[in-house]
């Protein structure tokens, strides 16, 4: 069986990868913002050395919306460099480091249980894990941070087998993961303090030089994330989604309070007040994230996070039980017990003090990799459990069923959720920027429109603007007057805004002529163009109808009709 063993791991390995890259470039079906923010960061300082505001080299990334991590952009710039500002040039990173996630797995549940077996078994969820493919598929930096997390805890078990050699190398690779995704900026010191205590002896017996370099380590990678979070805007995304600057804080609580004194009550301020209403939305969120709705019925609602049948398959809820069961009353190191518990009970915390953070599978994934080594745990110990003659009954039932579970997901992902999800994916933009770059040089005036999403990245990145021209010009904030659209922003001949009210697209034509081109959203136009072109506003031309894959309309590209 030791032979047998690698030849598993490879083709377990193999099957992760294939399920990770397999048409990526067409599932899910088009970049979204995100995506496409990371796709021009990453051109820019392949272009220029600056991300698209303008600095060099940034700790942190300024982008149209917030400070962004910065580690998955740059490790974007060799993919961007050879695929372009494309699906594959984007999520290829993502794929590769999930792949890599499954390895790391095999890795750490092996050193930590010395067990081959049940590390293989963990190393197979994780590969077929539905939360784990979604987050591979799409250029997250979800899966980067996995595997440095994974690996750091790896080196660290390795390290205390060796006396403390490789421990830099693992306090390294954990200081790694704030540069990755912010919930890391909070998890990721309290495992290293967590780490420190309970294997406290073990450490610091280490000699005086491994915890020199493991120290140095820290401060040389860590220093400069921590610094850039606290004094250069890192804070700024936890700050407008954090439960403490919630908008609708005063207006709930003074509701509430007027409750109890139209109903004779004097305690409102006791019992309504900041502290009980962040604490009621930090507990609610904590509880949802181990809720079955999110776990296994739904998942994430958003679905660019989850294709809506809960974030693992159905059969592993009683597996995942007796994982718990199994391994909080069997397992025999305690040390490693607290980690696992440590692990799930604060790795959600980041989560819980976020808005809508009980079902946000990108801020909950921390706490995958344990919630896996617990099934994987709990079907080799129900197996164990069970007399002889049930135990090939078990594995084939599991088996049926977990198949039937893979299948209907699978189906579900390549058949129903691109159609389901193509507004979530910003579908539509890729085709409306390409069709403007090919005849903008007949035009002396490209109008986008602002009515839907803002427009910006999507013109940046799909039409590959020149970094260095877009930093020189940057359009937000470069405002001027267009008659008919009043206020908007722009870069050269290109505008983005929308009809002033006052005049609306079927007054627009007065303002376009035949030397402006208008990418208007759908929804503008109250009809379905494709299929009624003639409904098209008098005194513009349909130059091109951009449909949904469902073959919804998705954008219009009009001309005016005078000279």
């Amino acid at each position: 069986m030791k032979k047998i063993t690698p030849i598993i791991v490879i083709l377990v390995f193999l099957v992760g990868a294939f399920l990770r890259i397999w048409q990526i470039s067409r599932v899910p079906i088009s970049l979204f913002g995100d995506e496409l923010d990371v796709g021009y960061q990453a051109y820019s300082i392949l272009k220029t050395g600056k991300d698209y505001y303008g600095n060099f080299l940034p700790i942190h990334f300024h982008s149209l919306a917030e400070w962004r991590t910065p580690l998955y952009l740059y490790s974007s710039v060799p993919t961007v460099a050879l695929f372009g500002i494309s699906p594959l040039g984007v999520r290829l990173p993502a794929a590769i480091f999930g792949i890599l996630s499954i390895f790391a797995l095999y890795l750490l549940v092996k050193e930590i249980t010395k067990n081959r077996y049940l590390a293989l078994l963990a190393s197979f969820v994780m590969a077929i894990s539905p939360w784990h493919l979604q987050y591979s598929r799409a250029g997250f930096e979800a899966t980067q941070l996995l595997f440095l997390l994974i690996l750091g805890l790896y080196f660290f078990f390795k390290a205390l087998e060796a006396k403390g050699k490789m421990l830099w190398v693992s306090v390294g690779l954990l200081a790694l993961t704030p540069w990755v995704y912010s919930t890391a900026k909070l998890f990721t010191p309290l495992l290293l303090l967590f780490l420190l205590w309970v294997w406290r002896k073990e450490i610091f017996s280490f000699s005086k030089k491994h915890l020199f370099y493991a120290i140095l380590s820290l401060f040389i990678i860590g220093g400069p994330i921590a610094y850039s979070t606290f004094f250069g805007g890192g804070t700024q995304r936890f700050n407008n989604l954090s439960i403490f600057n919630d908008p609708a804080l005063e207006t709930e609580i003074g509701a509430l309070r007027q409750v109890d004194v139209s109903m004779q009550g004097q305690t409102g301020k006791i019992f309504h007040n900041k502290l009980t209403y962040w604490g009621g939305n930090f507990i609610r969120n904590y509880f949802q994230s181990f809720s079955t709705e999110f776990l296994f019925i739904k998942g994430d609602l958003n679905l660019r996070q989850s294709i809506g049948t809960g974030e693992f398959y159905r059969v592993d809820a009683l597996i995942l039980i007796l994982g718990l069961i199994f391994f909080f009353t069997k397992f025999p190191d305690r040390k490693i017990k607290s980690l696992i518990a440590f692990w799930i009970l604060v790795g959600v915390v980041p989560a819980a003090l976020t808005r809508d953070g009980g079902n946000h599978a990108t801020r909950l994934i921390l706490i995958l990799p344990p919630l896996i080594f617990l099934i994987a745990y709990g079907l080799t110990e129900t197996y164990k459990a069970l007399a002889m003659n049930y135990r090939k009954l078990f594995v084939l039932g599991y088996g049926i069923l977990l198949i039937i579970c893979f299948i209907g997901y699978q189906h579900t992902y390549w058949v129903h959720y691109p159609l389901e999800s193509e507004r979530w994916w910003h579908a539509g933009f890729e085709e409306s920027i390409q069709a403007i770059k090919s005849i903008d040089k007949n035009y002396d005036k490209v109008v986008i429109s602002t009515a839907n999403e803002p427009p910006w990245i999507f013109f940046a990145a799909w039409y590959e603007y020149p970094p260095v021209d877009w930093q020189k010009n940057f359009p937000i904030g470069n405002d001027v007057e267009l008659p008919g659209f009043g206020k908007v922003s722009h870069i050269g001949k290109f505008y983005f805004g929308s009809p002033q009210k006052d005049v609306g697209i079927y007054g627009i034509e007065q303002y376009i002529d035949s030397k402006t081109l208008y990418l208007a959203v759908a929804s503008e136009i109250g009809a379905n163009l494709i299929i009624e072109p003639q409904r098209t506003p008098p005194g513009l031309k349909l130059v091109k109808a951009i449909p949904y894959l469902s073959g919804e309309p998705a954008f219009y590209l009009f001309a005016g009709n005078k000279i």
